[in-house]
Order: structure tokens, then sequence, then C-alpha cells
């Protein structure tokens, strides 16, 4: 059975739109493949994000995937010392550039800060609103509704799905999981095609003594399951930046083991073409080995 992957990329910063969109825009040109660009469309307060400090496994985070390096100084005094940069406002043509190119695009956040630190604690109001920015400001800069989403930091919950329904979206990307399906939250089941992230991310791995920079690319290949679509996330700041050689390196081995890339929307539609052969999963909130916190997780099977 052939391979298939689907490519996500998360674009949560100034600098990262500015310098790493581009810079993947052209690698996956180079290379003929397909992604989905989720774009942080607000204020980048990233520098406000320290208080992640007390989180479990933060800081052993930030030892292993060298933040400064990756990030700049820069970005991590926007909304402290520095004032947040509006992304959408400053880079509106570079976003615009991917949709021009032939990529899918989508929403990630407003305010990566905000959704990612304060969703579990905003009112279903506030999430609501949160999330109406981000769509108003992907309409004003692509003159179309979004159709996707994929949560910052992969943070969900029933408001956050509500407010996707009520978008009507054809589907989204905000959980860790194996498979596509409908997520089940409480005793409501959501309308919403969810289609998990099913491998590590980069920073997950990088800086461990088992996972040398040269063992990155085979260890990834290594997780590919015939039976599945395979969905891989990636950061504008960290492949399209710092670690740029490192998914260079990834599109060359896909090609050469003859693993078919395909867009998330393609995926999507084909699934929802019977949306009957789609299960019904439980949401959870779950630890992911490399990443501090809760995450958004697929459960078990409803039935």
């Amino acid at each position: 059975m052939a391979l298939r992957l689907a490519l996500k990329i998360d674009v949560d910063t100034d600098r990262g739109t500015a310098l790493g969109v581009p810079n993947l825009l052209a690698d996956l040109c180079a290379a003929s493949v397909p992604a989905t660009f989720l774009f942080s469309l607000g204020p980048d307060q990233t520098g406000r994000a320290i208080t992640r400090v007390f989180r479990p496994g933060f800081l052993k985070k930030v030892g292993r995937t060298s933040i400064v390096e990756l990030y700049g100084v820069r970005t991590l005094l926007n909304g402290t010392l520095l004032p947040a940069p509006h992304i959408g406002r400053r880079h509106e043509k570079v976003i615009r550039s991917v949709r021009d190119a032939g990529f899918e695009t989508g929403i990630h956040c407003y305010s990566h800060y905000r959704w990612q630190d304060y969703v579990h604690t905003m009112s279903p109001l506030a999430v609501q609103a949160e999330f109406d920015a981000a769509r108003d400001e992907f309409r004003r800069i692509f003159g179309s509704e979004a159709v996707t989403a994929g949560a910052a930091g992969w943070q969900a919950n029933a408001n956050s799905r509500e407010a996707y329904d009520n978008a009507r979206l054809l589907y989204s990307s905000d959980t860790r999981g194996t498979s596509p399906f409908f997520p089940r939250i409480g005793q409501r089941t959501f309308a919403t095609l969810e289609i998990p992230s099913t491998l590590p991310t980069l920073d997950e791995l990088m800086g461990r003594p088992e996972y040398p920079d040269d063992r990155l690319v085979p260890h990834l290949l290594s997780l590919l399951r015939p039976e599945t679509l395979n969905v891989y996330t990636l950061h504008a700041e960290i492949e399209g930046m710092g670690r740029r050689t490192i998914f260079q390196n990834l599109l060359a081995a896909l090609r050469e083991a003859g693993v078919t890339v395909v867009s998330l929307e393609q995926a999507a539609r084909e699934l929802l073409a019977d949306r009957a052969l789609v299960p019904v999963c439980e949401m959870t909130q779950e630890e992911i080995d490399g990443r501090s916190g809760l995450v958004a997780t697929q459960g078990p099977k409803i039935g």
C-alpha cells in the first residue's frame, strides 16, 4: 500500500511570516510538493509566552531546542519590551503570495499567545470573538472565507470546536492522533472533520542524543504508516529558517522513498465524500512526549 503524507505549516510569528514563509515556498515549489499554510494573523505577542516557564517540561524543551537561536531575540521580546507587530497588516503581501503560488491557506489563530495560553479559560463568547477576529483578517487579506484552521499549540476544546462549526469549516487540524475523525467532547459530536497531526514535530525531537540532526529525517520516514493519512506539522520559524536544510533533506527523502504528498484539502474532500466511513472519537487532553503541557488528542473511538 502506498504511503501518503500531508504537510501542515504553522506560521506563528512576525519573523516566521517575513522570512520563513518565502523560504518554504521556494523549497516546496522546487520539489513540486503541496502543503497547507496556517497563519497567525493578529499581533505577535510571543514575548508574553515567558509565563510558560511554569509549565512542566518547558525549561527542558527550551534547553533542547535553542529557542533564542530559532526565534531570534526580537521575537522573544514582542509584546513585552517591544510593541507587538500586527502580522496580517505587516505581511499581507507575503501571506497572499502563498495562495498565488497555488498553496492552500487557512487560519492558525489571531493572537498565538492568547489562544495557546488562554483558550481553556476564555468564555465561549471570548473564544468565538478570538476566532472571528482571525476570520475577519483572513477575509480582508484574501477576499474569501477560510475553509480550514489548526489551533495554536494544539489547544482546542468544546468552545473552539463550536466556533469551527459555526464557521462551517471544511475540516480542521487541531489534534495529535492517528487518523481522521469527528470529535466528541462530553455528549456532543462536532460536525467539523478533524485531521490530526500523526508525526512528532521537529522541535519535539531536536536536541535529544538519540536524534542527532542526521537521524531526524530517517526517523520521521520510519514512522510513516501505509494504512492512514500521515500528517507532518512543520513551523515556518524552524524548517523555514534555522533548520531549513533538514526540511530540504526531508523533501528529497520523500521523493526517493516514493511517498505521495497530498494536500489536506484534497484528503478532506475525499473523506467527506462518505462521512459515514469517518469514525467518531473522543477528543481528550493529553501530554505529548517532547512538548510541555497538555494538547488536544484523539481519544477512543465511539461505538
